[in-house]
């Protein structure tokens, strides 16, 4: 009999799953195994059960394409993750009815293709000897057992674009420009994108920032002559006085967003400056993957076939460069990897004059603002004035 591998992708999408996905069939055809797509992410695993064979014709162009042809979702009745560490155990039925359509099918080995939540997933399976290997698919990048996750790169890509795009409209207005980024609670596309495209502020979950910090950045930018600012905040980037923006849901994971109008709000009214806000959302999970992203994902697909022709299951396909090592899932989803704040890219940016919030000024630069820094115990209108006067005061000399 044919030896045949199944694929589904589940969670959210983002750039490079197609090329997953071709990976995979070129791999499996190379070796004269069928292959099967799985739509809907796990739903398609059990009734109604949901696949199509993947072919050379259906597969043909898609690699440069965003998206999933297969479908996918981050809801349904296989959610596994309720927050960070909150995860749940799949129903048994669910279970007894996935390995029921893997014996039906023949399928010697599934390659479930997503994040830490979709992992979780199959883990279990792997627990209740569903032969699975996992992908690591992500724009957070926040798989702690592998150097990159496929989408991270075009997601930076799209918001590198976004900054350079409005640092031309807040030079020509004179403004501060907030721009929200996705990454949940791990700050490195606010990172990576904030250097790339010139932010002045970085924002991340993993540093502790202040609004006073902030607003002396703005106010020591205009001191040089730098009239506007680019601000960058992680959607996770917790308020200096606790608690990340979202939305609660009972049962799913919080839906994170917002803090980026909370940042704008709270500099104009601190300032009196206008500050504008711009949320890029999904854009950042749409589009073409990049040429990285490219060959990351075709690799992730033909190394996970590999490790089922080896029967190396409960494993997930990790870039370790120069190499393309594995790990057990367990320990892929064990804790998520968030940014250093002594790290080399968050050193490397405090060197270019990168604020990120957690200090004031006068420890970066100069000295302007120590007067205002002293005054901290005052409210924050006696701080800003404070910070005006020795604004006036270098000006003038």
């Amino acid at each position: 009999m044919t030896k045949r591998i199944g694929v589904l992708t589940s969670g959210g999408d983002c750039p490079g799953l197609n090329a997953v996905i071709r990976g995979v069939y070129k791999s499996c055809d190379q070796l004269g195994y069928d292959c099967v797509g799985f739509l809907k992410g796990f739903e398609g695993l059990y009734d109604p059960v949901q696949y199509k064979h993947l072919t050379g014709s259906n597969t043909r162009g898609i690699l440069s394409q965003g998206g999933t042809i297969l479908g996918s979702t981050n809801k349904g009745r296989f959610a596994a993750v309720k927050g960070v560490d909150d995860r749940v155990e799949i129903a048994p039925h669910l279970i007894e009815g996935v390995k029921e359509t893997v014996k039906q099918l023949g399928i010697d080995g599934l390659i479930c293709v997503g994040g830490d939540g979709s992992l979780a997933i199959a883990q279990q399976f792997h627990e209740n000897g569903i032969p699975v290997v996992g992908v690591p698919k992500t724009i957070d990048n926040d798989l702690s057992a592998t150097a990159f996750t496929f989408g991270f790169d075009s997601a930076i890509e799209c918001a590198t674009d976004a900054l350079d795009r409005l640092h031309t409209t807040a030079a020509s207005h004179e403004r501060i420009m907030v721009l929200e980024v996705m990454g949940r609670h791990a700050g490195w596309i606010a990172l990576h994108s904030g250097i790339a495209g010139g932010g002045d502020v970085i924002l991340l979950p993993e540093i502790e920032w202040s609004y006073d910090n902030v607003c002396h950045k703005i106010l020591h930018r205009e001191s040089q002559g730098k009239k506007f600012t680019l601000v960058v905040v992680a959607e996770g980037a917790e308020l200096p006085e606790g608690g990340m923006v979202g939305e609660h849901r009972d049962g799913q994971q919080v839906k994170l967003g917002g803090v980026g109008r909370t940042v704008a709000e709270e500099i104009e009214r601190r300032l009196h400056r206008e500050a504008r806000l711009c949320v890029l959302g999904h854009l950042q999970r749409g589009g073409k993957p990049t040429t990285f992203d490219r060959v990351l994902a075709t690799q992730f697909g033909a190394h996970a076939v590999r490790l089922i022709v080896e029967g190396r299951f409960g494993e997930m396909i990790c870039s370790r460069p120069p190499d393309m090592t594995s790990v057990p899932i367990l320990e892929a989803v064990h804790k998520i990897r968030q940014v250093d704040p002594q790290g080399a890219a968050v050193k490397a940016a405090r060197a270019l004059g990168i604020s990120f919030g957690d200090r004031s000024a006068e420890e970066a630069s100069n000295g302007v603002f120590v007067a205002a820094e002293k005054n901290t115990a005052g409210s924050g209108m006696q701080l800003l004035e404070s910070a005006e006067s020795e604004l006036e005061a270098a000006l003038s000399n």
